[in-house]
């Protein structure tokens, strides 16, 4: 794991995506910090970051697209398969590189609240309530799009793939006053991310037997709760993009109150992908 990490940090930080990505990020901060708390006067930092995420959509894919696709196109990949190392450790190595890469500008940007706090009353423990849920957001975020890099060989796919799937991630919510609230709008959408889920199983496992007989019984169990009691799936399809959003549950800390079931949340989402991102280069391995 930790050569895999020293040869990540080596590669970013010997071409431009560290030098580029830090700019990004402190330069879309630096232009919050100049429309919050200086041209308007105001003491909270955590509108800035507020403002700043919708640079993920941006920031994330571009970071992430290479990171394992680049290896497959120069099938570079073979050689971690012939290191004395796991597959997760390649992943855990991987992703530490980039949280590292996170971090740095990060790390800059934690000191803004200090100095704002030179010239007026700033909540520091909002301030950095609000940095910290920051950092495991983005982490959340770096993971998906190292899932979804893992899936294609071509980077331009992956960082396409992963800008439009922040993207409706972000406006999950906003979306969610427009789609089907009824049973059957539901009971619709359900039986389609099923089908996608299928689909994922199946090429992460090449086991097609395996990804029908998945999708066979939750579509099952979805229509015998629907024929038993379809008021329970009225409204619901909104709530799951609600709930789904990450985003949104980021809100929550900009308003000053420290959320432990969002940082469960994001910690279950970086877990849940890292294990996806493990199972596509064991399935690569094995073939």
């Amino acid at each position: 794991m930790t050569a895999v990490l020293k040869h990540e940090l080596r590669s970013y930080f010997h071409s431009l995506t560290a030098y580029v990505f830090g700019a990004f990020l402190l330069a879309f901060i630096g232009i919050g910090v100049v429309l919050y708390n200086i041209q308007a006067a105001v003491s909270n930092f955590e509108y800035v970051l507020s403002f700043a995420n919708l640079i993920f959509v941006v920031i994330v894919p571009i970071l992430t697209m290479r990171v394992i696709a680049e290896e497959r196109r120069q099938k570079t990949d073979q050689l971690l398969y012939s290191l004395p190392i796991t597959t997760f450790q390649v992943i855990a190595g991987k992703y530490a590189a980039l949280l590292i890469l996170y971090t740095i500008p990060l790390a800059v940007i934690s000191l803004y609240p200090l100095i704002f706090a030179q010239f007026g009353d700033v909540y520091l423990p909002t301030s950095y309530g609000s940095i910290l849920a920051f950092f495991i957001l983005g982490a959340a975020l770096i993971a998906v799009g190292m899932f979804i890099s893992s899936l294609t060989d071509n980077q331009g796919l992956a960082a396409g793939i992963g800008i439009a799937a922040i993207l409706l991630n972000y406006y999950s919510v906003s979306l969610s006053e427009y789609v089907s609230s009824t049973a059957v709008g539901t009971l619709i959408a359900l039986v389609v991310l099923i089908l996608l889920l299928g689909l994922v199983i199946r090429y992460l496992t090449r086991n097609g037997n395996l990804a029908y007989w998945i999708s066979f019984a939750l579509i099952a169990l979805v229509m015998v709760l629907f024929f038993f009691d379809n008021t329970v799936f009225e409204g619901l399809l909104p709530e799951i993009m609600t709930t789904l959003s990450l985003f949104s549950r980021f809100t929550v800390f900009v308003n000053g109150v420290f959320d432990m079931t969002a940082i469960v949340y994001y910690l279950t989402v970086i877990v849940f992908f890292l294990s996806l991102s493990v199972q596509s280069l064991e399935k690569r391995r094995y073939n």
